[in-house]
């Protein structure tokens, strides 16, 4: 038998020492390492895995009107929402009492809020998922109702939502958003630099329970509101305007109409009103050809309001007075057009018209004459000065130049070069035509026209918007003046235009009826585009209103536009509160 030979105790107890003392240092060092040199990677790592970003939407600037009404806002609205898997009874103090309270009284209340029932509440709290959406984009209100509850694990996210307060005021001009707040039209999209905030991030940190931690909300990028656009529209004749017009278009049966009320001295456009139009609060509730505006996008051939161009342009010239004769037949042919004849509306025996009564019985013969008497070349550049062929720049998105053919089509096509006189063979925009009288009434000289004042930052600083066109003379102020005494004679002789006349006021303007082509012949139709564009007061052009009715089935000449003009017109001055006038209108002879 082998006997073990007992150790050394004290060489025992040195060695198990040793091994703790190693042990000991070994944990030590590795102890220093984690909380010292390594804290601050494992602390990142650590709050890595409890931290939840989200993004903190901005708010989207105002559009206001010209007076500061509001036309466009964005408010917060909030979703509520729940994780089913931590969803459990919670305690509240009830009259200062912990009071347990039941996941099915908490849907009650849920449900009375948000206008749900409460069976619907308790099956989206009913699971083992991370998300269930309670309620979608509920209003400030009902969200601090809901908050004010307490029920720790609700959460709440805020929804920006864009906001049309007057609905379909001035919808075709303000433009609308996508669900996810890119701007698709208007001046919503035009604006977009100036109207977008910046969005900002939030970080908290959650606990194992995946509950929100109270104290622990750190932003980390504050959100950056938009600034507000001010617009040169007037909201409340933009609703009147929007009314009258709508009312008349049912009633002529036409596939819509537009208004556009310019201020003569400054090229701002008060009212661009359109019908049909829509509400971008629910823009999808309408079709895409309606989702936009007319007046500054749709260019049709004007018929006879273009008559007033070729009478400035043949003063402007020294070719003619607004007492200049002619002799104006029923029909004419076009010289060189292998037998092309032109009539006019109504059948006439050879009248002996001055200029001013060829634009007053609206003769087609008789414009042609006037406009004959200057060359066609230097015609045509006059129509340029008026804003035909060229983009009027108002800062709305999309808007069109109309039509003016080249100088190598005119010499080519003796037909348009005479037609284009009454408003054939050309086209242009309802607010091009309304500019072409903002420049007789201005003396002459036409405006860039301004749909924007600027945009306005948070401590209240208007950018203006800089206009990129200059005035342009377009006739002198002595043409301008005779043009205007030539307008005047219209509405107070002329058969039609009579009805656009304002009690109290001198007013000027002039009809057009222009026959629209057919699409299948390419012939013109029985269909017409009718129109009346006007200036008061004559004494002191404050305001053009140019009314246009596309396609009107139940009348087919300016007598279904010149009551829009008359209503739109009065109430503008009513608005304006301009004086009536006190002087007499110029003494000219229509016939001879």
């Amino acid at each position: 038998m082998t006997y073990l030979t007992p150790g050394d105790p004290k060489r025992r107890v040195r060695a198990i020492q040793a091994f703790v003392v190693i042990v000991a240092v070994v944990f030590g060092i590795r102890l220093v390492d984690l909380q010292i040199l390594e804290a601050d990677a494992i602390n990142a790592k650590s709050y890595a895995n409890r931290a939840v970003s989200r993004v903190l939407p901005s708010l989207r600037g105002d559009i206001v009107d010209g007076t500061g009404a509001v036309l466009a806002q964005t408010v917060f609205k909030y979703d509520i929402n729940a994780a089913p898997d931590i969803v459990n009874p919670f305690n509240r103090k009830v009259n200062g009492q912990d009071t347990t309270i039941s996941v099915e009284q908490a849907a009650t209340e849920i449900a009375t809020l948000t206008g749900q029932q409460q069976p619907e509440v308790l099956a989206k709290l009913i699971g083992t998922g991370k998300y269930s959406q309670v309620a979608k984009a509920v209003d400030a209100a009902v969200y601090r109702r809901v908050k004010k509850l307490d029920i720790p694990w609700l959460f709440f996210d805020p929804r920006p939502s864009r906001v049309y307060p007057n609905g379909a005021v001035a919808g075709g001009i303000l433009g609308f958003l996508d669900p996810d707040g890119k701007p698709l039209e208007g001046i919503e999209l035009a604006q977009n630099a100036c109207l977008a905030g910046k969005d900002g991030e939030e970080t908290f940190e959650k606990g194992v329970d995946g509950i929100k931690i109270p104290s622990s909300a750190i932003t980390t990028k504050a959100a950056t509101a938009g600034k507000k656009i001010v617009l040169t529209i007037n909201a409340d004749l933009q609703y009147f305007a929007q009314q009258i017009l709508t009312s008349n278009v049912a009633k002529l049966q036409a596939d819509w109409g537009t208004a556009v009320v310019i201020e003569v001295k400054t090229g701002k456009i008060l009212v661009a009103a359109d019908a049909p139009s829509y509400d971008p609060n629910v823009p999808g509730k309408s079709s895409v050809d309606v989702r936009g505006s007319r007046v500054f996008r749709t260019s049709f051939e004007p018929g006879s309001t273009m008559k007033m161009v070729t009478a400035a342009t043949a003063i402007d010239a020294g070719k003619v007075t607004p007492e200049s004769h002619f002799i104006a037949p029923f029909s004419m042919l076009i010289p060189h057009s292998n037998g092309y004849r032109v009539s006019d509306s109504h059948v006439h025996g050879n009248d002996k018209l001055t200029v001013a009564g060829v634009l007053r019985d609206s003769s087609n013969t008789g414009a042609m004459q006037i406009g004959n008497t200057v060359p066609w070349q230097v015609r045509r550049t006059y129509m340029e000065k008026f804003g035909v062929g060229s983009k009027p720049g108002s800062g709305f998105p999309g808007e069109s130049a109309g039509l003016l053919n080249t100088s190598n089509t005119w010499a080519n096509d003796v037909i348009k070069r005479y037609v284009s006189t009454f408003g054939q063979g050309v086209s242009v925009t309802p607010l091009q035509s309304a500019m072409m009288y903002q420049a007789v009434a201005n003396k002459g000289v036409r405006l860039q026209p301004q749909l924007i004042e600027g945009c306005v930052d948070s401590s209240g600083n208007l950018t203006k918007v800089t206009k990129d066109k200059a005035p342009v003379r377009v006739v002198t102020e002595a043409t301008a003046s005779s043009t205007l005494d030539i307008l005047e004679k219209v509405v107070e002789e002329g058969g039609i235009g009579r009805h656009a006349a304002v009690p109290g006021y001198r007013v000027g303007g002039k009809t057009g009826t222009a026959q629209i082509t057919d699409p299948n012949t390419g012939r013109y139709g029985n269909l017409h585009a009718i129109s009346f564009i006007g200036v008061a007061p004559i004494d002191d052009p404050q305001y053009v209103v140019a009314v246009t009715a596309y396609k009107s089935r139940t009348i087919s000449n300016s007598l279904g536009a010149t009551p829009i003009f008359k209503a739109i017109m009065s109430q503008v001055l009513r608005t304006y509160r301009v004086p009536p006038s006190t002087t007499k209108s110029a003494n000219i002879k229509t016939t001879w």
